[in-house]
């Protein structure tokens, strides 16, 4: 069905500090000509870092897009398109909550808004945590905080988490490694 539509031309509306913005001209099955918004992304990862005791630690952080704080797990885009995902989980799990690990695995990857992202998001779990230190940006303020799965089911389902990277990572540890 891919070879019904037809890519005229992607032209460059405006380079951001994250995301590059696109007008793409299609040609669709019916042969019209339409105008589609495109946003270029190079790509994240995240991490699900594990205690000892089982409990999840998150970051708890203030986020402009919606003007408040929110609770998610450790997550940041690549530092260019050719940067392995597993590489930018490790250095994101140290830099935001301060521990490392030797044990990452990957657990899912997500597309975020298919209908005008190209984003990709992968996703892994960190195990044998190793206490280090935080290594914020100069425009980070983030807090560490540990819950039990079920706790941050119950965020997930009174709408008090609604970030889709942490929703998707949360239930997906939670059905691979918990119903057994």
């Amino acid at each position: 069905m891919a070879e019904e539509f037809k890519r005229l031309s992607r032209d460059l509306v405006q380079k951001g500090a994250i995301i590059d913005y696109y007008q793409d001209t299609v040609q669709v099955p019916n042969g019209n000509i339409v105008k589609w918004d495109f946003i270029g992304h190079k790509g994240a990862a995240a991490v699900v870092p594990v205690r000892e005791d089982g409990k999840l630690l998150m970051v708890r952080q203030y986020r402009n897009a919606l003007d408040r704080y929110t609770l998610e797990v450790p997550a940041g885009g690549l530092n260019g398109v050719d940067e392995p995902t597993k590489t930018a989980a490790a250095r994101e799990l140290e830099e935001e909550t301060g521990y490392r690990c030797r044990d990452l695995e990957l657990l899912i990857s997500i597309r975020t808004t298919v209908a005008f992202c190209n984003e990709k998001i992968d996703i892994y779990v960190a195990r044998n945590l190793e206490k280090g230190h935080q290594h914020l940006d100069e425009d980070e303020f983030i807090n560490v905080e540990a819950y039990t799965v079920e706790e941050l089911m119950d965020k997930i389902y009174d709408c008090t988490i609604q970030d889709a990277k942490t929703i998707c990572a949360i239930m997906a540890y939670a059905h691979k490694y918990l119903q057994k």
